[in-house]
């Protein structure tokens, strides 16, 4: 009988640590210019309806200042709660606390989304929604999005949003009013010389990452007349400009491993010998820089 008690009682302690986690996940936090309404229960001289200064403080007549911005609204009633306590004014208050307004009602989208700017949410919403409602990602988007949070510019929640719709579902965080979510641009690699489309291309694929092989498939091929056996990776390092030679027909046979590109590599095709010029890794990157940049 005892331990059918003792279970009992832990069972009501985990169901409420459980209800009282997902009140604060379901909960907007509460931030500067917020009108609250303040309750406390059989005591209705004490209820109060006030607005979050600047500072985060809301100003109770019974109480003076309680810091309550970043809190949920049960984390506030909690905390006028304990003020009440600290200051001998009640023994055993219960608190409710309720937003009216929240001052906060937009979420900035920046960067790499077809329509950057502000959008009304007034509650939580999932990132990817959020990217919704601004068009979406752009073909020049890096997926590696971050949410700053408002109110704490030092807390930023890193998503990575993947074209696989089940892997970009699973990790799906909210955003919440006030917030920002910015996506920045894609790195860049770049594929001169003798092929069909020599730029700039965007690292866009899923992983975001892309190979010698790939980057020479996005820019349409080697010509005909291109000397695919003398190209290079032409990579700018700390020490200087690093040039590595590509057997790519080896790589497309698969008898050599394909090489992963890093930003702002370039891979360049020379031309046939006939038509080839002498060329350093200097002046392959500066006619990286001057390159056109091809976005699909």
């Amino acid at each position: 009988m005892k331990n059918s008690k003792l279970m009992c009682i832990a069972l009501i302690l985990i169901l409420g640590s459980a209800a009282s986690s997902l009140a604060q996940k379901e909960s907007l936090l509460i931030g500067p210019g917020d009108a609250l309404h303040i309750q406390v229960y059989d005591t209705p001289e004490m209820e109060q309806k006030a607005k979050v200064t600047d500072s985060g403080d809301v100003p109770l007549s019974f109480l003076g200042n309680v810091k309550v911005a970043n809190m949920t609204p049960g984390q506030a009633g909690a905390e006028i709660e304990r003020r009440l306590i600290a200051a001998n004014i009640m023994l055993h208050p219960q608190v409710t606390v309720r937003v009216d307004a929240y001052a906060t009602q937009n979420a900035s989208v920046m960067g790499q989304v077809v329509k950057p700017g502000p959008y009304e949410i007034d509650t939580r919403r999932k990132v990817i929604d959020v990217l919704a409602l601004a068009g979406g990602l752009t073909d020049a988007a890096d997926r590696h999005i971050t949410i700053e949070r408002f109110g704490d510019p030092n807390k930023k929640v890193e998503y990575y949003y993947s074209n696989v719709a089940g892997t970009a579902l699973e990790d799906d965080p909210m955003v919440y009013p006030g917030d920002t979510v910015v996506v920045p641009k894609a790195a860049v690699v770049y594929v001169l010389g003798d092929v069909l489309k020599p730029g700039g291309y965007p690292i866009s694929t899923n992983n975001s990452k892309m190979t010698v092989l790939q980057a020479i498939s996005v820019a349409g091929y080697a010509n005909h007349s291109a000397a695919v056996g003398k190209s290079k990776l032409v990579r700018k390092t700390a020490t200087g400009v690093e040039q590595i030679d590509l057997p790519v027909g080896a790589m497309q046979k698969g008898k050599a491993p394909d090489v992963a590109l890093l930003p702002d590599d370039v891979v360049y095709v020379p031309f046939s010998f006939l038509r080839n010029v002498a060329v350093n890794g200097s002046s392959i990157l500066a006619s990286a820089t001057s390159a056109a940049i091809y976005i699909h």
